[in-house]
């Protein structure tokens, strides 16, 4: 053995880590990466991000931020002004109350999540997670020492999450609920009646309430509905944002929550034990995009939905796939398990693997979700570059 391989041998990892697997979806990202570096053409159906450039008046803030030397450090749960202006945007669009102390600037929505789930779940306690879920969610709590409760949901009623559903799961060790509508990856939307249900039935058992709005502004049923508008329920209830999404800001990395002071002050303690704050340009980034016009909003809103019809005709027209037709956010979710048994394929894993080496075209399957018999498609993209892809589908799953 070499002392590279002897050393290999003998790492014992910390059990934290070892509970834990690498984002699915960073996994699909990677090997259509390795694809392209082999001269490869791939259509990129796994992206989790918009094709919008960020808009101008925030991409001018960050530049004026660095021209001014604003690049120094600031308090670590952001700044004054940029936990003034969360506030006032959540208030203004859903008509929550919460105050600057109940604000935290995080470095994206992910690391906001992180720190909400460490702080309020410890060893042994459980989360309810409705199935499919975003991939993080499942690891982020193990990651705490929690275990999931996973809530099966019926792709014939649209993915439903209702109150009675997670009251049947509730348990003396139940901990925290977690929400996300829109849905990644399904696209379903809770209506403002389940959402107010699940969080009454939470309040009233004295669980905590996580709910992942980082697509809240992508939602097409022509109501906008955020869970702080439930005053009255705040008490054991934490809001995850994001900008990402919203104002097409992935890469710039800025989330935040708004929660109770005493949830906000153990967060900003773990988040200055490991990254401190959100870089300052970007937090003068934040503020423009939160304080300014909100049209940016409405226009990328708009040519999404027209991309989702797009994308779920063509989906729908392939032999064997069933498609629901999704409420918000900006990925389908079609039904493929019409292909297993054919040419090797037993899961969505095998069809999605062999759709990006053979048809070239990447997608994410659906067990990292907690399903079997999806694959995930983000029509975040031209109209030009869905039909390359759905094209490429039409032709490989016709031929197996």
């Amino acid at each position: 053995m070499t002392p590279v391989t002897e050393v290999a041998a003998t790492l014992k990892l910390t059990d934290r880590i070892n509970r834990i697997e690498p984002s699915a979806t960073m996994a699909v990202v990677a090997e259509a990466d390795k694809l392209r570096q082999q001269g490869i053409d791939v259509v990129d159906f796994g992206a989790g991000e918009p094709h919008f450039a960020t808009p101008q008046h925030i991409k001018d803030a960050a530049i004026a931020a660095i021209q001014a030397n604003f690049t120094k450090y600031t308090a670590v749960g952001g700044t004054t002004e940029l936990r003034d202006a969360i506030v006032m945007r959540h208030s203004k669009d859903f008509e929550s109350n919460y105050r600057r102390e109940e604000a935290i600037a995080s470095v994206g929505g992910k690391h906001a999540l992180f720190n909400a789930i460490q702080v309020l779940v410890d060893h042994g306690d459980e989360v309810i997670l409705p199935v499919p879920y975003w991939v993080s969610f499942k690891d982020i709590v193990r990651y705490a020492g929690g275990n999931c409760v996973l809530l099966e949901t019926d792709e014939d009623q649209g993915f439903r999450v209702t109150a009675g559903m997670i009251e049947r799961l509730v348990t003396p060790r139940t901990k925290l609920i977690i929400l996300n509508s829109p849905s990644n990856p399904s696209g379903a939307v809770m209506s403002p009646g389940d959402l107010t249900e699940v969080v009454r039935l939470a309040h009233e058992r004295g669980i905590w309430v996580i709910s992942d709005e980082c697509y809240v502004y992508l939602n097409y049923t022509g109501k906008l509905f955020s869970v702080g508008a439930l005053r009255d329920f705040r008490e054991h209830m934490v809001i995850v944002g994001s900008l990402s999404k919203t104002y097409a800001m992935t890469g710039w990395r800025l989330g935040y929550a708004l929660a109770p002071a005493s949830v906000v002050s153990a967060m900003q303690k773990l988040q200055s034990q490991s990254t401190s704050n959100p870089t300052s340009i970007v937090q003068k980034a934040a503020v423009a995009a939160l304080t300014g016009s909100q049209q940016c909003i409405a226009d990328m809103r708009a040519e999404y939905i027209q991309l989702r019809d797009h994308v779920v005709s063509g989906l729908r027209s392939i032999p064997g796939i069933r498609c629901n037709m999704p409420e918000g956010a900006f990925y389908a979710y079609p039904n493929v398990s019409a292909y297993f048994g054919r040419s090797g394929i037993k899961s969505a894993s095998d069809l999605a693997g062999k759709l990006l080496r053979e048809a070239h075209v990447a997608t994410v399957p659906g067990e990292g979700f907690g399903t079997r018999d999806h694959i995930r498609v983000s029509y975040a993209t031209s109209v030009e570059e869905l039909d390359r892809g759905l094209e490429r589908m039409r032709q490989f799953l016709g031929a197996l």
